[in-house]
């Protein structure tokens, strides 16, 4: 693969620490595999061969196009329906197999999820309903779904963003190095993961790491509204701007909400709720734990009144 224009020759003169940041900045982008020097969209590549049909003398009816790549075979067939205009971008991927993902308009989808969601009467359910639900285009993209961990009975529940590649791998939020953090400042104020409840806003990796989408956010609020609902807990702790943003309905940015309470409806009773940094924000920026220690400092009062 190549770094911003190097080649591999230019890669193998480099100092070995410059390699391993290399290394590590790839995969804290999603980037799990390296085959070529340069990226290769086999989606937009299987698309044109759908569009350009089959090959001259060959017969009508086949099975599976001959010049198709490998990783379009292990892919579900492109609904007969065409698509709905206007259809989500995918993050590298062609705007034609974006349509092929959406299974349904993203108004319809976010309808479906409301009313599946309110169906749900304890977090087994959901956590089922969630898996069985095909209306978010991210479900198709992901590994497995990444519904919870921790104690969902717990005073304190943290929400953050997405999963991230190793989530993605283990089905468990907050495992890889922001999870690690996590832990951290959690045990920082008395905490493990049998003593609070942890989840992201979207259930599912979006490809490459990217941001989600407003629709895919739009999809998937309702099953984390029902699943803040079904938990309890006493206190909600927003993990970076894009939480924040999507539950308490702020516009001002993470630096000027962090460390206040807000008052957030569960459905059933009002919560106290904090935002504070992402401890992916926090890998980037060390300077940014004194604050967070200020918001955990918060977090620990709230805790400790009845």
């Amino acid at each position: 693969m190549s770094y911003h224009g190097a080649s591999m020759a230019q890669l193998m003169t480099f100092d070995p620490s410059v390699l391993g940041d290399i290394l590590a900045f790839h995969v804290e982008a999603g980037v799990d595999v390296a085959l070529e020097d340069a990226p290769v969209n086999r989606f937009a590549a299987a698309e044109a061969a759908r569009a350009r049909g089959p090959a001259r003398g060959a017969p009508q009816q086949s099975a599976t196009p001959v010049s198709a790549p490998a990783s379009a075979l292990s892919r579900p067939a492109a609904p007969h329906a065409p698509a709905p205009s206007g259809g989500m971008g995918m993050g590298g991927m062609g705007a034609g197999a974006a349509n092929t993902f959406a299974a349904q308009p993203p108004d319809q989808a976010v309808m479906a999820a409301r009313e599946m969601a309110r169906g749900a009467a304890t977090l087994e359910e959901l956590r089922a309903i969630v898996d069985a639900f095909d209306g978010c285009p991210l479900k198709r993209t992901a590994t497995r779904l990444v519904f919870a961990d921790g104690n969902p009975a717990a005073r304190v529940m943290f929400v953050g963003e997405a999963p991230g590649r190793d989530e993605d791998a283990q089905g468990i939020p907050f495992v890889g190095r922001s999870g690690r953090l996590l832990d951290l400042m959690m045990a920082a104020i008395g905490l493990d993961r049998t003593q609070a409840y942890i989840a992201n806003v979207i259930p599912w990796r979006p490809p490459g790491n990217r941001t989600p989408t407003p629709q895919e956010t739009a999809i998937c609020l309702p099953f984390i509204r029902r699943q803040i609902e079904l938990a309890d807990p006493d206190i909600l702790v927003c993990l970076g701007n894009p939480s924040a943003q999507t539950l308490l309905g702020v516009t001002e940015g993470i630096t000027k909400t962090r460390g206040r309470f807000f008052p957030y409806d569960t459905g059933t009773r009002t919560i106290k709720a904090i935002p504070t940094f992402h401890p992916a924000y926090l890998l980037r920026t060390p300077l940014g734990k004194r604050l967070v220690w200020r918001d955990l400092l918060e977090i620990e009062a709230a805790l400790a009144t009845p």
